[in-house]
């Protein structure tokens, strides 16, 4: 991985932190956090709709800015719970090497693979 991707990541946590406890009248992230959960939670299918709606479309650049909303808003739901990129990768960074068949079949049987 390019190590910018990760420091890009943790920047944007970091603003997402940052404004978090600003006047929501003035600030996307404070209005979004205010309004609870569930407007997050929603928010997060809409952008995965129009994400799958933006592939099967076969425009690629409509595809990559639906996938970047998608992301943020993620990153927003991880904040919310006290979460950042950083545990997202390190749990990526657990699964590499690992088969997704036999990662998946750990967390059907309740435990995790480990290598």
């Amino acid at each position: 991985m390019k190590s910018g991707l990760a420091q890009t990541l943790e920047r944007i946590a970091a603003l997402i932190e940052e404004r978090r406890g600003s006047d929501p009248g003035k600030s996307y992230v404070a209005r979004l956090l205010s309004e609870g959960e569930d407007t997050v939670l929603k928010k997060i299918g809409e952008e995965a709709t129009e994400t799958v709606l933006a592939a099967k479309s076969g425009d690629r650049l409509h595809l990559v800015r639906e996938t970047a909303d998608l992301w943020f808003h993620c990153m927003v739901l991880l904040a919310r719970h006290g979460l950042g990129p950083g545990d997202v990768l390190a749990e990526l960074q657990r699964r590499e090497g690992i088969s997704g068949l036999d990662e998946k079949a750990a967390r059907k049987h309740g435990g995790r693979f480990d290598a």
